[in-house]
């Protein structure tokens, strides 16, 4: 009985006949595209970050008392969090970090090479890496049913991600290679340039809250 309906485009299943047996095949190959074009438009979105952020990196500006120049690096991997999706977030700022280890000089001051990233300065660099990251969550948990999150969060979530956690992992890398204190890490490596950051927060995510109602 199913052999004679597919004869004539339909499926006949215990008497039924259900819809013409070539939308199925349709709906399959429908289903298995889908996935496919918000992948590839977050691959692009978060190259894009990763080419921001090391724009962003040549607004460096050296500090006379310490090794870790002001940069606007930072501000990057915020607006990467405010938009991205966590994964997606993070993964811009892998490519950043990788592009500067193979050589390209995309790291403050037009550095490069993989001794950045485990010398004195390197903490903040993996600190743009999970502060995306964190970023990102708190936008996501923080408005799970709001469209748009509130300017206030997304400065909340630029705080914490693209100031707390990058210093954070900034200042026990600074400690840890250049053998100083824990005291003297948090005087050299981050209360100098917490005032910057905090204007760098407070506009990422006024900037970000804006932004968000055209991802």
């Amino acid at each position: 009985m199913e052999t004679v309906a597919r004869l004539h485009g339909t499926r006949r299943i215990h008497g039924a006949v259900t819809r013409p047996y070539w939308e199925d095949v349709d709906e399959m190959s429908s289903a298995a595209k889908r996935p496919e074009q918000p992948r590839i438009g977050l691959l692009i979105k978060a190259a894009m970050f990763a080419a921001a952020t090391a724009a962003l990196a040549y607004v460096a500006f050296p500090v006379p008392f310490s090794p870790v120049p002001v940069t606007g690096q930072s501000f990057g991997a915020m607006i990467a969090g405010l938009l991205l999706p966590p994964r997606a977030a993070m993964g811009s700022q892998l490519a950043y970090l990788l592009a500067g280890a193979m050589g390209l000089p995309v790291y403050a001051g037009g550095r490069a090479g993989i001794g950045v990233l485990f010398g004195p300065t390197g903490g903040y660099l993996w600190g743009l890496v999970a502060g995306s990251y964190i970023t990102s969550v708190m936008i996501e948990s923080g408005t799970p049913h709001a469209r748009i999150p509130t300017t206030l969060s997304c400065i909340a979530a630029s705080v914490v991600g693209g100031v707390v956690v990058v210093y954070a992992l900034g200042v026990v890398q600074l400690a840890l290679t250049a053998r100083l204190g824990w005291l003297q890490a948090l005087v050299a490596g981050a209360l100098p340039y917490l005032p910057g950051d905090a204007v760098k927060a407070f506009v990422a995510g006024i900037v970000g809250a804006r932004l968000m109602r055209y991802r």
